[in-house]
């Protein structure tokens, strides 16, 4: 069913693996439309949890297909913008809004495109050798999947300027650092790492985790008072739930509560 990226699960966790190496896992449309429909799969299906998403070989990815970028860029503007900008902050914002935890284990360069998946993702995890960049600039343009928003509210605007406006590659410890990466681990452990962050999410009810998930996305970009009203409403979708009751009398009666079936 897959062309350019795989899909393979494990128990309650799903992970995608973009898949064109010798291209170091560029973004091209195929790969995009490939990756979005995986994802659409993955979250009305009941057996799965989590998501982790990786990259083939020695790059998580190195951002966009250019030449195929390039192609677009000479039919104008209109072809661009729907074909390219469209199409990349699509999948980004459906990362950052999915309904599933998604944890990006950063396995090589993550450059353009690739930083922008990173930054999108609710949580993410990078081998020590990853190498990440906001390498835009240097094509003579600013990043189009949303980088230019993203990586500021990450990492504050001063320090994000920089990598903006340099193009400078930069390493994982300086992504964990700015708060791109929750963790950096050995490169022969970051599956193991990333497989380990979501079975300790795994542990909780899954409506926990998914109302936790969406006020904060909803409520990240708001002001306070009405990001305090998503999380109102999000505690509202627990209370007439089995979850919240099981939670409660565990708590009372000293034992892991039961999410068995829910």
């Amino acid at each position: 069913m897959w062309t350019h990226i795989s899909l393979t699960q494990r128990d309650r966790i799903a992970t995608i693996t973009l898949n064109r190496p010798e291209k170091l896992n560029a973004l091209s449309y195929a790969m995009i439309d490939e990756l979005l429909a995986a994802l659409d799969r993955i979250e009305t299906d009941p057996s799965v949890g989590a998501v982790i998403l990786t990259g083939a070989g020695r790059a998580f990815s190195a951002g966009g297909d250019i030449p195929e970028f390039a192609q677009s860029v000479r039919r104008g503007t209109d072809a661009a913008l729907q074909e390219f900008v469209a199409r990349g902050q699509r999948l980004t914002a459906r990362i950052e809004a999915f309904a599933k935890p998604i944890i990006v284990a950063v396995n090589g360069l993550a450059y353009g495109g690739g930083c922008e998946i990173t930054e999108a993702a609710p949580l993410s995890i990078a081998a020590a050798s990853a190498l990440f960049a906001k390498p835009e600039i240097k094509l003579g343009m600013p990043p189009t999947f949303g980088g230019t928003q993203r990586l500021p509210r990450l990492a504050g605007r001063k320090r994000a300027m920089e990598l903006l406006l340099t193009g400078e590659p930069f390493t994982a410890d300086r992504a964990l650092e700015l708060g791109l990466v929750n963790d950096v681990v050995p490169d022969e452990t970051l599956m193991a790492a990333a497989e380990g962050l979501a079975r300790r999410i795994l542990r909780h009810s899954p409506l926990a985790i998914a109302t936790v998930m969406t006020a904060v996305t909803r409520g990240l970009n708001q002001p306070i008072a009405e990001g305090l009203l998503v999380e109102a409403m999000q505690f509202a979708r627990m209370v007439p739930s089995e979850d919240l009751p099981e939670g409660l009398m565990a708590w009372q009666d000293r034992r892991p509560a039961d999410w068995r079936g829910r």
